[in-house]
């Protein structure tokens, strides 16, 4: 059974750092690019950022480009969301997902259950 759990969100103020985990398991993810998602209440949901099997390259969504940085474990089957300078409009429930490269949802065939994050100004 394929599993991604995500870890590390929570409450904070405005400009804060949070660092988010996406732990695959069940199966090797070997050549698998992850990524990164987020939802925010009555909203569709929205790409985050993406990187590679190798971790060589990455692309972000133009919103978080510069505040949010994502990289990938020693195990490869690990995909960190290093998040700083948090936003009010940043909260959403964070969702890390596995197979595709693109900005599209649908391009992705494993889904974690999310994480919540909640930025108060």
């Amino acid at each position: 059974q394929v599993q991604l759990v995500e870890s590390g969100g929570g409450l904070v103020q405005a400009g804060a750092s949070l660092r988010l985990s996406c732990s695959a398991s069940g199966r090797t993810f070997s050549g698998y690019p992850m990524g990164w998602f987020r939802q925010a209440p009555g909203k569709e949901r929205e790409f985050v950022a993406v990187i590679n099997w190798s971790g060589s390259n990455t692309y972000y969504a133009d919103s978080v480009k510069g505040r949010f940085t994502i990289s990938r474990g020693n195990a490869k089957n690990t995909v960190y969301l290093q998040v700083n300078s948090l936003k009010p409009e940043d909260t959403a429930v964070y969702y890390c997902a596995a197979g595709g490269w693109s900005e599209l949802p649908r391009e992705y065939h494993y889904w974690g259950q999310g994480t919540q994050v909640t930025v108060s100004s």
